[in-house]
């Protein structure tokens, strides 16, 4: 079962970089995932919410940033603190 949620979780990662908007005025912050460790960025433009599914729950751990390159630069800084497991 643990598989499926982390395949879910990449798919989530994966899609969301697809569907990212061009516009810079849009705000981006770092989300991780409480059952896999996994960490997100995530377009507060996007209309729908990330899609919590049982025991998958989310948590906003950044502050908005206009850009979604420094939104990932602190998910990589985050991955090596070890604070996210992807």
């Amino acid at each position: 079962m643990s598989r499926v949620l982390a395949l879910c979780a990449v798919a989530g990662i994966a899609s969301s970089v697809f569907a990212v908007p061009a516009s810079a005025a849009v705000g981006y912050y770092v989300i991780r995932w409480d059952n896999t460790g996994i960490c997100q960025v995530w377009n507060e433009d996007l209309k729908y919410k990330p899609f919590q599914i049982g025991a998958s729950t989310y948590k906003v751990v950044s502050k908005p940033f206009p850009t979604f390159q420094e939104a990932s630069d602190v998910q990589i800084k985050m991955r090596a603190e070890r604070r996210c497991t992807l």
